[in-house]
């Protein structure tokens, strides 16, 4: 039996009324995701437990089958993983993003929480600067992906508040700053990486070229390294990851599984869905369980951007779905979990805690009458509910 998860972050959302009153997903074209629908089982699942934030990682490491209340520790020890680096115990890692402020009436705003979705190539280069001039035995950065990067604080303090950059877009930044014991040092960061970017000789490319500069850096994420079972322990099973962030990457460096990097992944909507569907197929020649991660969608909700999200969940169907429901055929027995992690509405540009629509599919059965497709009004009509979102790999696995 081969096991597959594709999963298109932050696909559900609300009923929107550029939509005539329908959803993403009920707008969409997604022929491949409403036969499965239509074919296997279909439900609601509530992938982040009450009390804990509505994030990426809390979400991922639901549908991966562990229950974040029990291992969960923040985002960026999760994030450093994947980037090979290595946190001791008193180790606090944050994650940097790149971001783009404007000063507007004696405030800043984020205006852009992705510095206009800045290359890894260019990313680089400033958080190298960043090292090269902020850098020092207690605080060290390191870079990571597009405007995804990483600080590690050695012996330092997690008992700090921070706001991801996506919640507070077009708002000023001056009551979310980092707060509590030791966030006067994380300001300090902000502040002087400021400085650094704007001496910068990519700056002024950037502005020049018609992009949005990196004039600043954003913390957040922060936490120590987490304990937590291998997938194979746990489920028993040899498996990959295909995701082109770190962050679902270092959930699976932490599992055990192997992390499978694809040439062209980029966390966006130009990002290889055919290049990640054939590694995840090619992957399970060896293996039993694969996790495809697609990162478009989610970030076509921080930006507010219709059109790019009903594009992401097109071609999420077309060039990952479909190839997989096709190809996975050679191997017999299979069955297939297709499921965003959290929702990330349009209208309000983060996540939410809501639950999520998910479809197990294993191949050829009946269709099931009164399922119009895939999307949220047919999961919860089903009537199928699963409260804990860690027990969905039970559900896919269960013999």
């Amino acid at each position: 039996m081969k096991y597959i998860v594709l999963l298109g972050d932050g696909m559900s959302d609300e009923k929107l009324e550029q939509l005539d009153g329908r959803t993403p997903l009920q707008a969409a074209h997604t022929p491949n995701m409403d036969y499965m629908a239509k074919h296997g089982r279909i439900g609601l699942a509530r992938t982040v437990p009450a009390g804990l934030p509505p994030g990426s990682d809390v979400a991922n490491l639901s549908v991966f089958g562990y229950d974040p209340r029990t291992c969960y520790t923040g985002r960026s020890p999760l994030e450093a993983a994947s980037m090979g680096v290595e946190l001791g115990k008193d180790d606090v890692a944050f994650r940097i993003n790149l971001v783009n402020l404007e000063a507007r009436a004696n405030t800043l705003l984020m205006k852009d929480y992705s510095a206009g979705h800045i290359s890894t190539e260019e990313g680089r280069e400033l958080v190298i600067a960043l090292q090269k001039e902020l850098g020092s035995e207690e605080f060290q950065f390191y870079p990571g992906i597009s405007y995804r990067h990483l600080l590690v604080w050695k012996n330092g303090l997690d008992n700090i508040i921070a706001t991801p950059p996506h919640d507070i877009t077009g708002q000023s930044i001056l009551n979310y700053l980092p707060g509590g014991e030791g966030a006067d040092k994380l300001i300090h960061l902000m502040n002087g990486s400021q400085l650094v970017f704007h001496n910068h000789p990519q700056y002024r490319k950037r502005l020049e070229a018609g992009k949005t500069p990196a004039n600043s850096i954003w913390l957040w994420g922060q936490g120590k390294a987490p304990r937590m079972e291998t997938f194979a322990e746990k489920f028993g099973l040899s498996g990959a990851v295909i995701s082109a962030v770190d962050l679902v990457r270092g959930i699976g460096v932490y599992a055990g599984l192997e992390v499978i990097k694809v040439e062209g992944a980029t966390g966006y909507i130009d990002t290889n869905y055919k290049g990640k569907a054939e590694a995840a197929l090619a992957a399970l020649e060896d293996s039993d369980y694969v996790y495809i991660h697609v990162e478009a969608p989610d970030e076509a909700s921080h930006s507010g951007n219709l059109e790019h999200k009903l594009k992401a969940i097109e071609d999420f169907d077309a060039l990952v779905v479909g190839a997989v429901m096709e190809g996975v055929k050679r191997f017999g027995q299979f069955r297939i979990l297709c499921t965003p992690d959290h929702p990330t509405p349009l209208a309000r540009m983060t996540h939410t805690d809501d639950p999520v629509p998910f479809i197990i599919f294993e191949g050829e059965k009946d269709e099931k009458p009164g399922v119009a497709g895939y999307d949220e009004d047919s999961a919860k009509a089903s009537g199928l509910f699963v409260e804990e979102g860690f027990r969905l790999m039970e559900l896919l696995t269960a013999r």
